[in-house]
């Protein structure tokens, strides 16, 4: 029987921005075995839950972390951020990107094995980008960028994986070799995904993660008209051949707090 203890729990999170108010008390609780897709309108709060998460962002509540999350004082958590967030004109290599996901592991001056570098040039390949892995970061496109962080997520073999918007500047083939990579990893990890993309991520994911201030965690990939009412939740189903497609509506509660 699977252990239904929680790898992460949040509770009561609220997070303000110059007064503006980015979530209000969330609750969340993140399992071992989960893949998680976290939908909701631009603004919603959404990367301000994963930088909860991650530990980056004042707040208040409380987040819990489980000891399967540690590795004596290494924190087993693997972050993707969204590309923009990345500075293409810091002067490191492809390979150089790849191999800092292991900073949490070696510090900041800590030297890297052999074993270390294999496995970055294993990733590497594996993504594609072995040719070109010494090439500056600023030199490349921005899907072969992505593929990068992505190794670098995952370098340091987490327990959970977070991707911010992972499938922004790459074409559909590489997007469909991502989710099915995903997809695999998460027999070992759990795997935390925001995406703009709700009708794409419902057949990939396990379960919804509604996000606009408020926080809904939903049972399954498929979401009824219903069950959106009851939540309040930021998104209207529109049924599209065999493959559910969803867009994004305004939250009701949002302008109830403005």
């Amino acid at each position: 029987m699977t252990d239904r203890t929680p790898i992460v729990s949040l509770r009561g999170i609220g997070v303000r921005y110059d007064g503006a108010e980015a979530l209000r008390d969330a609750d969340l609780d993140i399992y071992a075995d989960d893949f998680l897709g976290v939908i909701g309108p631009n603004g919603g709060g959404k990367t301000t839950l994963m930088k909860v998460i991650l530990g980056t962002v004042p707040h208040t509540g409380t987040v819990t972390l489980s000891p399967e999350l540690f590795r004596n004082r290494e924190r087993l958590i693997g972050y993707m951020p969204q590309l923009s967030e990345f500075d293409r004109a810091f002067p490191i290599s492809l390979r150089e990107v790849v191999l800092s996901g292991l900073q949490g592991k070696k510090g900041f001056w800590g030297g890297y094995t052999k074993q270390d570098r294999r496995k970055a040039e294993e990733l590497l390949d594996a993504s594609g980008l072995g040719t070109i892995a010494s090439q500056p970061i600023g030199a490349v496109s921005g899907g072969q960028m992505q593929r990068a962080l992505l190794c670098r997520a995952v370098i340091s073999e987490p327990r959970l994986l977070i991707l911010d918007e992972p499938a922004n500047f790459v074409d559909n083939k590489f997007e469909n070799e991502l989710y099915e990579t995903l997809r695999t990893l998460n027999d070992r990890m759990a795997i935390v995904m925001v995406s703009h993309d709700a009708g794409t991520i419902s057949g990939i994911v396990k379960h919804i993660v509604c996000v606009n201030r408020h926080v809904h965690r939903h049972d399954s990939n498929i979401l009824t008209e219903e069950q959106l009412r009851d939540y309040d939740c930021p998104i209207r189903l529109i049924a599209h051949g065999d493959v559910p497609h969803t867009v994004l509506a305004n939250h009701p509660c949002c302008h109830k707090h403005e």
